[in-house]
């Protein structure tokens, strides 16, 4: 195939950049308002164990809102459901900021979490029916950029506005950046085709707005070690509504989400690896923290710095990425990136730690890794589908990665309680080669990403 790339006009550019300051804005907000907690259970004069809604219930949200991005986007557009969702992530911010009782802030944060799970899918979806093909990877690379910006430099600024200011300033700041992408939104993002006949899948809607927050919210409570009865019963039903809808949706001629998708090879396998990838970054994130405060005896500080090496390793190396899909297709690339997530996992696989630098260096390796290994997956996977699937496309895709990420951070729980009690004392080996496993998977599921894309729309 021809290696000469066609160019992206300034104004798609611009698109990129607009929409990405939307995943920034959420990817930010997951991220920080965990530091925030102590600060704001002190202010609010809250128990913590209500402080700590704050941060679950908005990634519970989030979940709810995610399976309707298909629909709403056929109802009323990609581009107008994309600027609905931001200002209403900024509305609630505000609320956020001048909340007085931590009931009235996890409300405002279920807000913003609702507003969160349609921006981010909606974004891409704008993206991917506005491109070409071969355009695609370097505007996902901007994007995916800004994703990873998010959590790379959360920790730190916001450890920074707390130690300055208050932990209000965390939601005030995103009322600039919604306002200048919404500006910007009003001459850029295109509104999207909408279909006043779309039909909404009432049921589909109670077994997937049901399970889905049920089995990440169980997910989550076992990935952090709670894994009593009740969250493993949470985490079944969950499972059991997902596969009822599943079930449902192949069967239904107009379905929430169109899984029937995911018969198709290309996309399917891109799904998986976007999937499995979100399992080794979300597993690593739970892993490796520790590892650094109990093997290196680092603090929480300074293993959250070195944490941050990693997303800077991701954030520098996609656009380059984006080129590289653009020119050379997604398969090569993502197979790479997973090759170095299985090769900067296996020094971990050791009894006896090594050097700090070399720690360093393995880190913002594995960083670009993720980057390269998922970045062409969720490219290859827009590439499968026409302007009239992007919506369902997004929304698929974001629920791989996140049902990954959750249950990553269950097995890395897992192969620590059985690491534990190994009689051959193995603490860190069983959980780092079961993070190696799920890297070589990934891997393995890229070798079936499709080679290339042709040009033009799609």
């Amino acid at each position: 195939m021809s290696l000469s790339l066609p160019r992206i006009p300034g104004r798609l550019w611009a698109v990129a950049a607009v929409t990405g300051s939307g995943a920034f804005m959420a990817m930010l907000d997951s991220t920080i308002a965990n530091l925030a907690l102590e600060a704001i259970r002190s202010d609010l004069a809250a128990p913590l164990s209500s402080a700590q809604w704050v941060a679950t219930g908005y990634l519970i949200a989030l979940a709810v809102s995610l399976p309707l991005t298909g629909w709403l986007g056929r109802r009323f557009g990609d581009g107008r459901l994309w600027k609905a969702s931001i200002l209403a992530f900024v509305l609630a911010s505000i609320v956020c900021a001048f909340a007085q009782t931590v009931t009235h802030l996890i409300v405002a944060r279920c807000l913003q979490g609702l507003a969160a799970g349609l921006m981010v899918p909606a974004g891409q979806a704008v993206l991917a029916s506005t491109a070409e093909r071969r355009q695609l990877g370097r505007l996902m690379g901007i994007v995916g950029f800004a994703v990873a910006l998010g959590p790379a430099l959360g920790p730190a600024f916001g450890g920074m506005l707390i130690d300055t200011g208050s932990w209000r300033w965390l939601f005030l700041i995103n009322v600039p950046v919604g306002a200048a992408a919404l500006i910007g939104a009003a001459r850029l993002v295109p509104p999207g085709k909408r279909s006043s006949g779309a039909r909404i899948d009432v049921r589909g809607l109670i077994l997937i707005g049901f399970g889905l927050p049920l089995l990440l919210y169980g997910a989550a409570e076992i990935g952090s070690g709670a894994a009593s009865m009740l969250f493993i019963a949470i985490l079944v039903t969950g499972a059991g509504l997902t596969s009822a809808f599943v079930v449902h949706a192949v069967r239904t001629p107009d379905p929430l989400i169109d899984v029937a998708l995911l018969e198709r090879s290309g996309f399917s396998a891109s799904v998986m690896t976007a999937g499995l990838t979100g399992a080794v970054m979300y597993g690593g994130l739970l892993l490796l923290p520790i590892y650094l405060q109990r093997n290196l005896g680092q603090t929480p500080t300074e293993a959250g710095l070195m944490l941050m090496a990693m997303g800077l390793g991701s954030a520098c190396i996609l656009p380059a990425a984006g080129a590289l899909t653009d020119r050379y297709g997604p398969r090569g690339v993502s197979m790479t990136g997973g090759g170095l997530l299985v090769l900067t996992t296996i020094p971990f696989v050791t009894s006896e730690p090594f050097g700090l630098p070399a720690i360093i260096l393995v880190l913002v390796i594995r960083g670009a890794g993720l980057a390269l290994a998922q970045m062409p997956a969720i490219t290859a996977a827009y590439s499968e589908v026409d302007d009239t699937r992007t919506a369902d496309a997004a929304t698929l895709i974001n629920i791989a990665q996140r049902l990954g990420g959750a249950l990553g951070a269950i097995a890395m729980v897992a192969a620590l309680e059985q690491s534990c009690v190994s009689a051959l004392g193995m603490l860190y080996q069983v959980a780092f080669g079961a993070l190696l496993v799920i890297s070589v998977s990934a891997l393995l599921a890229a070798t079936r990403i499709a080679a290339s894309h042709q040009g033009g729309k799609h």
